[in-house]
């Protein structure tokens, strides 16, 4: 018998009982959907992970940080950070590791506390500076209109977050985005913006102002208001309030720009942040929060990685984050997709309960087809036909119903923002799909190997005595 016969046949049986073969197929689109959907979750969670790495410099990037100054910096990497820091991160040893095998680029990172005023709002900041090259490498999506700050400028420019504005206050009430849900009133490209550099000191201030202008030592010492600098935002990334991305809650700014100022406004007194001595004085160098390393090959960060931490500082790469992570997620998408397994097996119990029953009901026509002279490998070739056309037509429409619920997921979720992801909570990938539809098919086919064997065996007389 020809392979068109045998298709002829197959769907053609199919065809005869209509509902019996819907909801069998509709057991197989539940079960494909409830897989591909549970899958696309772990994998959502992944390549949100690949972008955040992506924006923190690749896979051939290494964080360098120094001992902790203390005070008013941050530091944060991705990575595992390894060994303990002897050493600060200064331009000597910069230019320290610049000279390295295997270095590309060394470029430093400062990051502080600050604060922002702008007409009847304040707001906390984390205020980054970084290098042109540095930021270019961030790949941040910023709104029309907008550019990078500019390089050794007279005046600090600025890059506002998206995410920044819920973090400003009305004066007097004190109350913010999270007690109101509204937004100040503020156009940060527009309206002047004034800059406090230090955190701490505006704290300082506001607590003297509030006894009376003193400090809050109880001493008479009289608290100096920090100085504030007239700035303007060169840009602001895009996104709502729901779309995050590594730097939604960050200001950025030319790191260049920053050090002039912090060295002109704290001359002859320790910068916030910064290293001093026993007695209180600054040190003469200038510590930097962190440097990013970039190494000339994947092959080569981990042996750059050893030889930065065996100089005296702490170091993380990316490559370690990711090798962590990945195991991780290749733990969650087998428990998620062991759960939407579930659902196939079901599937499959429904597909072998059809194939049985279709063989007891045509049984006469087994005998008959048989006694005309059909193969027994033909026979079985026909019921596994019918089981593999039920698994291919629910694997395809429970890919389709698996994109309608994943395109409703990132919707709902506003495309992973409400989750604090900067990518789509669900992403299937063509490979996905495709494994889908073949594990269906191939689950279709095994339900009904063992009807099709049943119906093979059968004794042709005793199927044609059938009655």
């Amino acid at each position: 018998m020809r392979w068109i016969d045998l298709l002829r046949m197959s769907s053609g049986n199919l065809k005869k009982r209509k509902l019996r073969t819907f909801l069998t197929i509709l057991g197989v689109v539940i079960g494909t959907a409830s897989i591909v959907v549970m899958i696309s979750l772990g994998l959502g969670l992944q390549q949100s992970m690949y972008k955040q790495i992506e924006q923190s410099g690749g896979m051939t990037a290494i964080t360098v940080t120094g001992q902790d100054a203390g005070g008013g910096m941050y530091y944060f990497s991705y990575g595992s950070e390894e060994g303990e820091a002897t050493k600060y991160v200064t331009d000597d040893a910069i230019a320290e590791i610049e000279r390295l095998e295997h270095v590309k680029t060394v470029t430093p990172s400062l990051t502080m506390s600050s604060v922002i005023l702008s007409g009847n709002y304040y707001g906390y900041i984390q205020l980054v500076g970084m290098t042109p090259e540095e930021l270019e490498r961030q790949h941040m999506d910023l709104v029309e209109g907008s550019r990078m700050p500019e390089s050794n400028s007279s005046s600090l420019e600025l890059v506002i977050g998206n995410m920044v504005p819920m973090d400003f206050y009305e004066k007097g009430s004190n109350k913010g985005y999270w007690e109101t849900q509204e937004l100040p009133d503020i156009d940060f490209m527009k309206d002047p913006v004034f800059l406090i550099l230090s955190q701490e000191e505006y704290f300082n201030t506001q607590s003297g102002s509030q006894s009376g202008g003193f400090g809050s030592e109880g001493n008479n010492t009289p608290v100096k208001a920090p100085k504030k600098y007239v700035v303007h935002a060169s840009g602001m990334l895009d996104g709502g309030l729901d779309t995050y991305s590594n730097g939604s809650y960050n200001v950025y700014c030319d790191i260049w720009t920053l050090k002039s100022f912090l060295q002109k406004e704290y001359r002859g007194r320790a910068i916030p942040g910064q290293p001093k001595t026993q007695t209180g004085k600054p040190y003469k160098f200038f510590a930097y929060t962190n440097a990013m390393v970039q190494a000339d090959d994947i092959d080569n960060v981990e042996d750059l990685a050893a030889t930065i931490q065996e100089m005296g500082y702490r170091v993380s790469t990316n490559a370690e984050y990711l090798k962590s992570a990945q195991q991780e997620f290749a733990m969650i998408e087998a428990v998620l997709g062991g759960i939407g397994a579930v659902s196939l097996f079901v599937a499959a119990i429904g597909i072998a309960n059809t194939m049985m029953m279709s063989i007891y009901e045509r049984t006469k026509e087994i005998g008959v087809i048989k006694v005309l002279g059909c193969s027994l490998r033909n026979i079985k070739q026909m019921f596994l036909l019918e089981a593999a056309f039920i698994g291919f037509i629910g694997g395809l429409a429970g890919n389709l119903l698996s994109f309608l619920l994943s395109f409703g997921i990132n919707v709902v979720t506003a495309h992973g923002g409400a989750m604090g992801m900067d990518s789509d909570i669900s992403y299937i990938p063509v490979w996905l799909v495709a494994g889908s539809m073949a594990f269906a098919v191939l689950v279709g086919m095994v339900a009904g190997y063992f009807p099709a064997l049943r119906a093979m065996r059968m004794s042709p007389l005793a199927a044609i005595r059938n009655e």
